[in-house]
């Protein structure tokens, strides 16, 4: 991989953001800081402390973001965006969507450093509640920055609390998300860990994200009959379990086969229920849940016409009924700015980065950014591939080297942008 020796940003500062928050976690589960739990406004303390000190103005904005601006030179350009969030999945990483607040962070110092004004706004931006939260959702703060958070979602409850008391416990204010969605931001931009191993694999430092994958959740139900499994002959039978791992095993060999193609696919059947679940009674029912995730749109539909056919073979072939799968959720995939995309890909060859456009099979706040801005990503190296898990590590080197890669990209962005606006 690329080092420079020259960076405009400092790795130690960055290491100090991510440690410091790494130092608040749940009592033995490292590293666990779940939105809306009581450690969470602990790094959100941290954090607004570091935003403070390197200068920025800092807010909570209606949707319970935490954003810190350094001003421009020109009022009324517009902003340019950095960021990702600071929770955590439970017994999750110290880098997940971390390294991203750390790295918008640094950019912001580093510009200040170097006594270097953009005529753009700067926003620093920690987003709330990315990860799944105990609400049973995600992407909280960003959807609501975006203006497309589910109003109905305010009224979801847990432990009697609900999401419109959690936003306003943060120092949001859920009557006024709507009315305060963005429409001044015109660039955002995402450093985030790549949890996979292509970019270590291809001993690469940058990976320039194409496309978050749309992700579709399709459930099947299959419907046999319960019998006795000691006195009812094989050939009698209508196993629901049987014809369930037959649609298992068919939906892997699907996903290889589509995975093969020149943009990135995956399926999994991550839940599997039978019932009644009983030793000596042949399987009545059993239902999957698959989760497909697709770069491209076209490549999703044909995956999932190629499931109704391989369901309706099954049920013909085991004497089960199969109804036809259903969608239960269905995102499409999203694209990164070709305009970004390009200063990335610039950025990375100024400051010597080994890189390479992919994917992104997981979900990011960039998705919903996109839907009101120019919005791309970056990703920097994981140990092992891994994330969602306290083995989660990156190298401090590699994620300065991104952090160096933004901080090109910024001060591009800020004269392409008046150039195209010219």
């Amino acid at each position: 991989m690329a080092r420079s020796t020259n960076l405009p940003v400092d790795p130690a500062r960055i290491a100090d953001v991510i440690d410091g928050l790494a130092r608040l976690t749940d009592p033995g589960r490292p590293y666990t800081r779940r939105a809306f739990t009581a450690l969470f406004p602990a790094g959100r303390d941290f954090l607004e402390g570091a935003f403070r000190a390197a200068g920025l103005e800092t807010r909570i904005d209606a949707a319970g973001n935490l954003v810190g601006r350094r001003p421009g030179r020109a009022p009324g350009r517009g902003t340019i965006m950095l960021g990702s969030h600071s929770d955590t999945v439970p017994d999750g990483g110290r880098y997940d969507g971390i390294a991203g607040v750390a790295v918008a962070l640094e950019v912001a110092r580093a510009l200040a450093d170097q006594g270097f004004e953009l005529d753009h706004d700067l926003e620093v931006v920690d987003f709330l509640a990315e990860e799944v939260s105990v609400f049973g959702v995600s992407c909280i703060g960003s959807r609501g920055m975006a203006g497309v958070l589910p109003e109905d979602w305010l009224e979801r409850e847990t432990g009697g609390l609900t999401l419109a008391q959690g936003i306003r416990d943060v120092g949001g204010d859920p009557a006024r998300i709507a009315a305060e969605a963005r429409r001044d931001i015109a660039a955002f931009l995402e450093l985030h860990i790549e949890q996979g191993p292509v970019l270590e694999r291809e001993k690469l430092d940058i990976g320039v994200v194409t496309a978050i994958a749309g992700i579709t959740r399709i459930e099947i139900i299959v419907e046999g009959r319960a019998d006795h499994a000691g006195t009812t002959p094989m050939g009698a039978r209508a196993d629901a379990l049987a014809a369930a791992a037959r649609l298992v095993t068919g939906i892997e060999a699907l996903a290889r086969s589509f995975s093969e193609g020149p943009s990135h696919f995956t399926a999994t059947v991550g839940e599997f229920s039978i019932e009644p679940n009983a030793a000596n009674v042949v399987p009545s029912r059993a239902r999957l849940l698959i989760d497909a995730r697709a770069e491209e749109r076209t490549t999703m539909d044909v995956f999932a016409a190629s499931v109704d056919q391989l369901a309706e073979q099954i049920a013909r072939e085991t004497g089960t009924a199969i109804a036809a799968p259903r969608r239960l959720s269905d995102n499409m995939p999203t694209p990164g700015d070709p305009l970004l995309l390009d200063v990335l890909d610039a950025a990375c060859e100024a400051v010597g980065a080994g890189h390479r456009r992919m994917a992104s099979g997981a979900g990011h706040d960039t998705a919903f950014m996109a839907k009101v801005t120019r919005a791309a990503m970056i990703f920097v190296p994981c140990l092992d591939g891994r994330s969602h898990a306290p083995e989660e590590f990156a190298e401090t080197d590699d994620i300065a080297l991104g952090a160096a890669v933004l901080f090109n990209a910024v001060i591009q962005l800020d004269e392409k942008l008046i150039q195209e606006n010219a």
